[in-house]
């Protein structure tokens, strides 16, 4: 039987996912969070290195690297079975999420505390939770 992947959508900068990821590993879910592996400062590199090379940030979309990170993460969010936003969070992060959703796959969104503005969009997600028992409850669930 296959187990259900869940795809952990969040910042480089969060160090909270890797250990989030391990405690739904824990219930037994495959948890895809290995796109944390590069560090938070790996988008800043790459913006480095391309302005360096002279290269604008839309030539540098179209780039080899922007390209190779694309796809891997791509291809991850195309396998997994439930995508969950782990907040804080920016706009890939969203992007990301939103792209799920747009799939029919479940989606959830982790809150690290309420937040101070709040947001109606959430409600394409499946559900929000503001702490981890209750989001691995519901997952349970599936």
């Amino acid at each position: 039987m296959k187990k259900t992947s869940i795809y952990l959508i969040g910042s480089l900068k969060n160090e909270k996912v890797p250990i989030i990821g391990n405690e739904l590993r824990k219930i037994g879910f495959d948890v895809f969070d290995d796109w944390f592996s590069p560090g938070p400062d790996a988008d800043d590199f790459w913006r480095k290195y391309e302005k360096t090379k002279g290269i604008s940030y839309k030539d540098a979309l179209k780039g080899y690297a922007a390209k190779h990170i694309f796809e891997f993460d791509k291809s991850h969010l195309d396998r997994c079975d439930i995508a969950i936003l782990i907040m804080p969070a920016g706009k890939s992060c969203h992007l990301e999420l939103g792209y799920m959703i747009g799939k029919g796959n479940p989606c959830y969104v982790l809150f690290d505390k309420e937040p101070e503005r709040w947001d109606i969009m959430y409600r394409f997600a499946n559900d929000v939770f503001f702490n981890i028992d209750d989001l691995k409850k519901e997952l349970l669930k599936k």
